[in-house]
């Protein structure tokens, strides 16, 4: 089976000329414009795209060409977009790259170099899925593409797996970033519907005008501009599940329409008489506090009990233990591949960072910072200065050179406890010294065995402190 790419360009010759030149070697599929891209690439997600910025109804700027990538990437934020670009539009390019394009290529296309570009794009592809299905398999820790070590996380996915057998609807709280719509992905695959589509919108990023016609679809000439019946995202998701993100943003009629559908899995589209039945599962999410709205008058009281049948709240990373530093080495992984810069690890500094950051972006934030300083790292190693996070420790010298040898023995001794789980004879082989002296210097620096290990292990509860030596 031939791999799927997507070519969005409005030029009907370019289109014919690249789909002759590709079709070989690829299952080509054309779009004209941003509403048939996006059509196209969920019907068929493509492991490639490429995509012209100069689109209707508006070709000769980049504003469309821009949109277009932001929605495909809403859809599937792992996907390889190749931006095609005339040189006028270099500079919008590189920008479309910065919003997490693939790489661009400047027209006319010199179609060895495409297919090279291509070829190199498919290998990235697949060396991501192999790693995530390596990780899926292998890892108590990762959950439905989902990762966290931390007992909180643990009970969100416990808490999945037991509302995902039902079709109860779903409310999901938490911050913005917490991974809410990745936990509305788990239930759908882990639930009955998962053969079904899944369809995802934020209420709030769509104007109040246009998003009861987005939910319900439209009748032709409903209104003005409505040159066709069209389908909603609610009767797009028959048969699968609908991800209602920011809930809580929903306007006072369309909480109406909303509600009634929830009770009768009945509506109407706008414009239209026909009442059309649509068995879809309902999974919402918000980072604002629902009750408090009810209480205000703002979100209908019979919606939110309705939405609130099951209700899982997601913990922000601060409260999530270690898993900020376990998320970073996975996401430092991920990108080192697509990237092309192996052998990155993260500097003592940045971890350090990565440990006393308060994280208000939560995971998005953490994987936005991770990508930035793969990109900009120099060498092999990460700074907290390529994370854009200050590290106080290094920002502020120390006061003598035997403050500053003693901050450098505590960090390494820590590092060679909690790296050995408070075992004292590996540690020591680890740090290159003896027991006698590795004693010497935990006493010297105040150090515990509990000092970031464990004293479940046999050694630590075991092991006596050697008795000094008389001279």
């Amino acid at each position: 089976m031939k791999t799927p790419l997507l070519i969005v360009d409005d030029d009907p010759e370019i289109r014919t000329q690249m789909k002759w030149a590709l079709s070989g070697d690829y299952e080509v599929i054309l779009a004209e414009d941003r509403a048939s891209a996006v059509g196209k690439f969920k019907a068929s997600a493509p492991a490639v795209t490429l995509l012209d910025l100069g689109l209707p109804p508006r070709p000769n700027d980049c504003e469309e060409g821009l949109a277009t990538l932001s929605d495909l990437l809403a859809l599937d934020r792992e996907a390889k977009i190749i931006i095609i670009s005339g040189q006028g539009e270099k500079g919008n390019a590189i920008q479309a790259v910065g919003s997490g394009a693939y790489d661009f290529l400047c027209k006319p296309i010199e179609i060895d170099e495409l297919k090279l570009i291509l070829r190199r794009c498919i290998y990235v592809v697949n060396l991501e899925r192999e790693y995530r299905e390596m990780q899926r398999k292998s890892r108590a820790d990762v959950f439905e593409e989902m990762l966290g070590a931390s007992a909180q996380m643990q009970g969100v996915f416990a808490f999945v797996r037991k509302v995902a057998a039902t079709d109860a609807p779903v409310l999901l709280l938490g911050e913005s970033g917490t991974g809410k719509e990745m936990a509305a992905m788990a239930i759908h695959r882990r639930g009955t519907r998962k053969d079904g589509p899944f369809i995802a919108i934020n209420c709030n990023a769509i104007p109040e005008n246009l998003l009861e016609s987005e939910l319900f679809g439209h009748e032709k000439g409903a209104f003005t501009g409505a040159h066709m019946q069209r389908k909603g995202l609610i009767e797009t998701a028959g048969g699968g599940s609908l991800f209602l993100d920011e809930i809580g943003e929903l306007p006072p009629p369309i909480q109406i329409k909303l509600l009634r559908f929830l009770q009768e899995q009945r509506f109407q589209r706008v414009g239209g008489r026909q009442e059309i039945q649509i068995d879809t599962r309902v999974i919402a999410a918000t980072n604002a506090d629902l009750k408090d709205g009810v209480a205000k008058g703002k979100f209908r009281e019979d919606l939110y009990f309705r939405l609130a049948v099951v209700v899982i709240k997601l913990p922000p990373l601060r409260d999530r233990g270690d898993d900020p530093e376990v998320l970073a080495q996975e996401f430092l992984q991920q990108f080192a591949v697509q990237c092309e810069k192996g052998g990155l690890r993260f500097g003592q500094d940045a971890l350090r960072a990565l440990r006393s950051h308060s994280w208000p972006g939560n995971v998005r934030e953490l994987q936005n910072r991770v990508k930035r300083a793969v990109i900009m790292a120099e060498g092999k190693r990460i700074t907290a200065a390529d994370l854009e996070l200050g590290d106080s420790s290094e920002l502020v010298p120390a006061a003598t050179l035997k403050v500053a040898r003693e901050n450098v023995e505590r960090e390494m001794v820590e590092q060679a406890l909690k790296k050995h789980s408070g075992r004292i004879s590996a540690a020591a082989v680890d740090l290159g010294i003896s027991r006698p002296t590795l004693y010497e210097l935990m006493e010297k620096l105040g150090i515990g065995r509990s000092e970031g290990a464990s004293q479940s292990s046999v050694e630590a509860r075991t092991e006596t402190r050697p008795e000094p030596q008389k001279t």
